[in-house]
């Protein structure tokens, strides 16, 4: 049985500042071939390229906050994407200011894109439906930050069922019929007979799920956006010891991002928006896994299958 493609390629981990090995914030998810770009952080186009991403497969960005580590990136790559000759639509998910700073940065820079940018304002009230289509759906919920920040949480839709085909080879059904067995119902042959579904058919794998928690600081209510994702990115700026500081700035240290991967039920766990502070990771993983243990750090580079 297929399963369509579900992965995450890191581009970016670092917080506010970068370093000599980590970038800032961005990720690139393929869900059936759409390609969502998840925060654009400076020099995120570089990554694209160094990792051999498909850029002109973009169709769709989210900007979770209008910090600059997060889209200071942004002006660019549609710079470039313009500059390679793109002419299908973008579409960005993001507060509402982030039309008025790309519009002040193309007037100023008298610049023209060769393609059409379309603005969905994210709000940070509720959570909400931003997107889908036959295959994926997303939504953004609030987080708490010092600014409107959200989340996302990708989800596929279910698939079809499976026909058996050795037996219903046995039986004479109608391709109408077919397709009923393959949205769940039971069908009936073209003698009359009720065929049961259950019987005939192959049960899907579950539809799987990606939550994207960025800049925030711990709050339990944010369990309920995200109940038993698949696999969970939660920023985690600094380790326990720096815990004051991390209230003081809206953020999250290692220990709490594993505290809610517990309280949403999540099945594995990623760690980054790591501090420059830092050059040795582990440490996060040491201290997550006591409490939440199939965790593992968004390092550059890595691919991974939902």
């Amino acid at each position: 049985m297929s399963i369509q493609t579900f992965k995450l390629l890191i581009l970016g981990s670092s917080a506010a500042t970068p370093t000599s090995t980590r970038n800032p914030t961005a990720q690139l998810l393929n869900i059936a071939e759409r390609f969502f770009l998840i925060d654009c952080g400076e020099a995120t186009q570089i990554q694209l390229r160094k990792y051999k991403a498909r850029v002109q497969s973009i169709n769709h960005i989210f900007i979770s906050h209008l910090h600059g580590d997060h889209f200071f990136g942004l002006a660019g790559l549609l710079a470039s994407m313009h500059l390679l000759g793109r002419k299908n639509p973008i579409t960005i998910y993001a507060p509402a200011e982030l039309k008025e700073i790309i519009d002040l940065i193309h007037k100023h820079s008298d610049t023209y894109l060769s393609f059409p940018i379309h603005y969905v304002d994210t709000q940070n009230k509720l959570k909400q439906l931003i997107w889908e289509d036959d295959k994926v759906e997303v939504y953004s919920f609030p987080l708490q930050h010092r600014i409107n920040t959200t989340g996302f949480l990708f989800k596929e839709k279910p698939l079809a069922r499976n026909i058996d085909k050795y037996k219903l080879e046995k039986l004479n059904v109608s391709f109408s019929e077919i397709h009923k067995l393959k949205l769940g119902y039971d069908a009936t042959d073209n003698n009359g007979n009720i065929l049961s579904n259950e019987e005939l058919t192959i049960a899907p794998p579950p539809p799987r799920s990606f939550a994207y928690c960025s800049d925030t600081r711990f709050f339990e209510s944010l369990a309920n956006d995200i109940k038993d994702v698949d696999l969970l990115y939660h920023e985690s700026t600094f380790l326990e010891d720096k815990i004051d500081r991390a209230a003081k700035t809206f953020h999250s240290t290692a220990k709490q991002a594993a505290e809610m991967a517990n309280l949403s039920n999540a099945k594995k766990l990623l760690l980054g928006h790591f501090s420059a502070r830092y050059t040795e990771l582990n440490e996060f993983l040491i201290e997550a896994k006591p409490i939440f243990n199939n965790v593992e750090l968004a390092i550059e580079g890595t691919e991974f299958d939902v």
